[in-house]
């Protein structure tokens, strides 16, 4: 285990801070074409382009803790609004 202790909860904060940074980017985290083509849509610069490479961050570490829960014989739970 990497840590994370309660699956659910660490999912959860996970799950509200891309909710955060998709509203940020003006996409909504259901609508996965838009939050694909949101986090390919490179700006220019620093300050406009930091919520969109949060997100993706964000969404890469949920993969990762899916994962993990998966490696652990975890089911993890369907995903709201992602």
């Amino acid at each position: 285990m990497s840590g994370f202790e309660n699956y659910p909860e660490q999912l959860a904060a996970l799950d509200r801070e891309i909710a955060h940074y998709a509203a940020l980017c003006g996409v909504d985290p259901a609508d996965r074409a838009a939050v694909e083509a949101c986090v390919k849509d490179v700006r220019a610069s620093w300050p406009e382009d930091k919520a969109r490479q949060s997100l993706h961050g964000l969404l890469v570490l949920r993969i990762k803790l899916e994962t993990e829960m998966l490696g652990e014989g975890i089911v993890p739970p369907p995903r709201h609004g992602l």
